[in-house]
């Protein structure tokens, strides 16, 4: 007789952590594998930031703080998004969580009922429709190809809102695609929106400082300045700060929608760490200099992936237009036959080959919602993104393609 809920017969484990377990897993065994699976900096949190975390344990700030985060931090956030996005927002529409994902779990928590639809465009970043089920409610996904720049259409959206729609989700720059939608897009989407008052927007923003080609980011709430009031602004201080391990996500929202989401946190972990809290404070109103220098890293590994990865015969990639990720399309592989005989006949049997065959661990696009493709990581070194291409091309030169 089984003791687990049956709630968790609907959910899978994060694909992106399945495959940086099975990557330890050879290494463990003595071969040496590329682990791609993961997304976060490989650069040091900046000095000033640790400084700040040194300096609050020594002044004893290390007791619990408010659920919804101390006071400090959340005015520290409250003009981060009135310098960089052009919002207003007070410290009582502002929430601090153990990173951005725990926000997304509090929000789905406080406000879906079982059967409830959340619209998750595909590709999607893999957590949001596990989240969803876990939570009773529906995922519901339409497809986004590269012919509509991996982005949702006001058409596609218009077909798929129907009067159990709690929820729609937006990531920009989009984990794992890169996209990114322009203002004219999101008005585009929001007129759609106005049409359905009971829809909520959760906007993931947590890579908006790593966009290429001096493309200008627009929050949907400053996009959508109509929709503020149901819209949840979802960031975060891992990605653009290299601290994914200090685990400080925030988001703003109406203040209705906050108070819920901090009663569901008082109630789960009371509070976030005092310490990183303070990094966190110091991140934002300090030097912003690490922000676009990582930026610029990033942005030239990406254009070298862009190159390698096209050079190979039967993957394709566009430029993503943001985030440290490269979607690449392996639908040439499809059908193809290894050296053993095995026919490749789906993304997830394309990464296990390249795994096996070139050590090289990546994420097939079917855990992201949209297949034939495969996901890599492009936040670690030049150097072992050029061995990691090598690696793919050899494998892949290995191959019998139709």
């Amino acid at each position: 007789m089984s003791y687990l809920a049956s709630r968790l017969s609907v959910v899978k484990p994060s694909a992106s952590m399945a495959v940086s377990q099975a990557a330890k897993s050879l290494r463990a065994s003595g071969i040496d594998v590329i682990d791609l699976g993961l997304g976060e900096p490989d650069f040091p949190t900046p000095k000033h930031v640790i400084d700040a975390a040194h300096k609050a344990a020594l002044d004893g700030n290390t007791l619990y703080t408010a659920a919804l985060g101390m006071p400090e931090l959340r005015e520290s956030i409250c003009r981060k998004f009135s310098r960089e996005n052009g919002l207003d927002y007070s410290i009582d529409e502002v929430i601090v969580s153990n990173g951005a994902k725990q926000i997304i779990f509090n929000a789905l928590m406080a406000t879906l009922e079982d059967g409830d639809e959340a619209i998750l465009p595909a590709p999607y970043f893999v957590s949001y429709p596990e989240m969803v089920k876990l939570l009773g409610g529906t995922p519901v996904v339409p497809q986004c190809p590269s012919e509509t720049g991996f982005r949702l259409t006001p058409e596609i959206l218009e077909e798929v809102i129907t009067p159990k729609t709690k929820w729609l989700f937006l990531n920009m720059p989009g984990n794992p695609s890169g996209a990114v939608y322009s203002a004219a897009e999101l008005r585009a989407l929001g007129e759609v929106l106005e049409r359905h008052p009971n829809v909520l927007v959760l906007s993931d923003e947590i890579y908006e400082h790593i966009l290429f080609d001096d493309r200008e980011f627009i929050s949907f709430a400053k996009g959508c300045p109509n929709l503020k009031d149901r819209a949840l602004i979802v960031n975060g201080v891992s990605k653009a700060y290299a601290m994914t391990g200090w685990r400080v996500g925030y988001a703003a929202g109406p203040q209705t929608l906050i108070k819920a989401m901090a009663t569901v946190q008082s109630q789960s972990i009371t509070s976030v760490c005092s310490i990183a809290q303070s990094a966190a404070i110091a991140a934002l109103d300090g030097p912003q200099d690490g922000v676009a220098t990582f930026r610029k890293a990033f942005e030239r590994r990406r254009d070298l992936v862009v190159k390698g990865i096209n050079k190979i015969n039967g993957l394709h990639i566009e430029a993503p237009e943001g985030a440290f990720y490269a979607f690449i399309s392996c639908e040439g592989l499809i059908g193809a036959k290894t050296p053993g005989g095995a026919v490749l006949s789906d993304d997830l049997e394309v990464t296990n080959y390249l795994l096996k065959e070139g050590y090289v661990a990546s994420v097939p696009g079917s855990a992201y919602g949209l297949s034939p493709f495969f996901r890599i990581s492009t936040a670690t070194s030049d150097l072992v993104l050029e061995e990691a291409i090598k690696r793919i091309d050899d494998a892949v030169s290995k191959l019998e393609v139709k």
